[in-house]
């Protein structure tokens, strides 16, 4: 009876501790992995991003883990040597390539979005830029992950998935129910403009690379002078009617190349002293280079010289100026325009600017979000660097590439320049602008945005459960207790027994 007994008890208390080992044991981390490449203007990053495999409610969470910057120019920079392209994209995909893990290689999707960069180069010589797009197809095809796609982004999605990012990241959508994303263009938005309620919650989104600058918000009413210009989405449950415009030829970098052509139409010396470049600073650039490009060609006029050297002045005011004639605000077909006779409805809610709005303005110690920075001592920070002599500059800041730190001052005037005299910004509203260069672990751009929406494509996974479910894993749990109680118990009895019973069997 003693070893039936110690047996039994033995055997009840093994099988609870099992089961409940089994049961609670950390479950496998089951994720799925993402690749999208930006290749802007002037360089490409590469994003990874993971969410879970059982994606909740058929939308994937989506979290950044890795960015690379690629070495070298954008992809539109090797118009010249177009077998470049795909190449300089290698070590980047080498080090996405130990970020994920190797049994996932296969099945995680590789996507590449060409931004403005490419659009200037697509218009200035369209079979260039099909090489160039052949060459990143080539390498991208030849990695091991799933490659699917290598495509020029529209302006309009660049800005609308940058939306998507930021609103996404601040947490504005509440991620409740699911995720679809479509357009209505031209056909379509006008039996949506009576039914759809403006969603105040959202904040807008302000971008900003080197050829190009979008901006993208919910307007506080429903306006339908420029339908073009409004896009129709359904996120998480909700609808949401957008303004977005995406302004080419207005990053910063061709923003410059845009006032020195201008510049120099009105010069006729071969010396040009330009304001918004540091005292003592000098530059020399070929006149055939300024002019090649589809935002500056239409200003392309003979000259007796064919270099131009730069000498700068560092007179912010006058560098104001100078920029301000980029904007052309004589033409307003509308009831309201940003610049160059485009639309916009009156600016709702807050903004977060990122890209170079961002990068620019953390240069100049202006992006704080503890205690953002009024408007007229944000003008008076640029002023006061765009003053500082150029050695003085150059040897505060010697471990920042020369031709970037020199062109800060014309690029902090033009931020300026474009949010005050472009969209409209005022001393009232400008707190409302937010400088972002991340949001929690993820960075502020598109690439997140366009991400969100194709892992909507993605199947998703049955979630890693454990082996028992919950009602099997309780009822083996209050059975193999009632085993070991009632073991125990009849054990007690046994050595235990009432004196009744001992006298019955003396």
């Amino acid at each position: 009876i003693l070893l039936i007994l110690g047996f039994l008890s033995t055997l009840a208390a093994i099988a609870l501790i099992a089961v409940a080992v089994t049961q609670n044991k950390p479950l496998p981390k089951n994720v799925k992995y993402g690749i999208v490449l930006d290749a802007g203007s002037s360089h490409t990053n590469l994003y990874v991003y993971e969410w879970p495999a059982e994606k909740e409610n058929n939308t994937g969470v989506v979290q950044q883990v890795e960015v690379c910057k690629v070495e070298g120019p954008g992809i539109s920079g090797y118009s010249h040597a177009t077998e470049k392209a795909g190449p300089s994209l290698a070590q980047c995909l080498r080090q996405a390539e130990e970020v994920i893990p190797s049994k996932q290689h296969q099945e995680t999707p590789v996507y590449l979005g060409a931004t403005a960069g490419m659009r200037l180069l697509s218009l200035e010589n369209k079979s260039a830029a099909d090489k160039v797009m052949s060459s990143v197809e080539k390498t991208l095809c030849s990695a091991p992950f799933n490659f699917q796609g290598a495509r020029i982004i529209s302006g309009q999605e660049e800005g609308a998935y940058g939306w998507i990012t930021i609103n996404y990241l601040l947490g504005n959508f509440k991620q409740v129910l699911w995720f679809t994303f479509f357009f209505f263009l031209k056909s379509g938005w006008t039996k949506l403009l009576h039914s759809l309620k403006s969603i105040s919650e959202t904040s807008g989104a302000l971008d900003l690379g080197g050829a190009s600058t979008q901006i993208t918000f919910v307007p506080n009413e429903v306006y339908s002078e420029s339908p073009e210009n409004l896009l129709y989405f359904r996120l998480y449950g909700k609808d949401y009617l957008v303004y977005t415009h995406s302004f080419l030829c207005y990053g910063k970098d061709q923003a410059l190349q845009q006032k020195l052509a201008r510049d120099l139409q009105a010069s006729t010396s071969v010396n040009l002293l330009d304001p918004c470049f540091h005292q003592g600073y000098q530059r020399t650039i070929n006149i055939s280079e300024l002019f090649k490009n589809p935002c500056t060609s239409a200003k392309k006029k003979q000259f007796p010289f064919s270099q131009l050297y730069i000498q700068g002045e560092g007179d912010y005011q006058k560098c104001r100026r100078s920029i301000q004639k980029l904007f052309n605000k004589t033409n307003c077909p509308y009831s309201s325009c940003s610049f160059n006779g485009i639309y916009l409805p009156p600016l709702q809610g807050d903004f977060g600017a990122f890209s170079a709005f961002y990068f620019v303005m953390n240069f100049l110690n202006l992006s704080s979000e503890q205690s953002p920075v009024p408007l007229d001592k944000v003008a008076s920070t640029i002023e006061s660097f765009c003053a500082r002599p150029w050695h003085e500059v150059k040897t505060a800041y010697h471990q920042i590439k020369e031709k970037y730190l020199s062109e800060y001052c014309f690029s902090g005037a033009y931020i300026l320049s474009l949010l005050e005299n472009g969209y409209e910004f005022t001393e009232k509203n400008w707190q409302r602008i937010h400088f972002l260069g991340k949001i929690g672990s993820s960075d502020a751009g598109w690439t997140l945005g366009y991400m969100l929406n194709l892992t909507n494509m993605i199947s998703a996974e049955d979630p890693a459960v454990p082996p028992l479910s919950h009602g099997s894993y309780v009822g083996l749990m209050v059975l193999c207790s009632l085993v070991l109680v009632s073991v125990l118990l009849f054990a007690w009895l046994l050595f235990h027994k009432p004196k009744c019973l001992q006298k019955g069997i003396v």
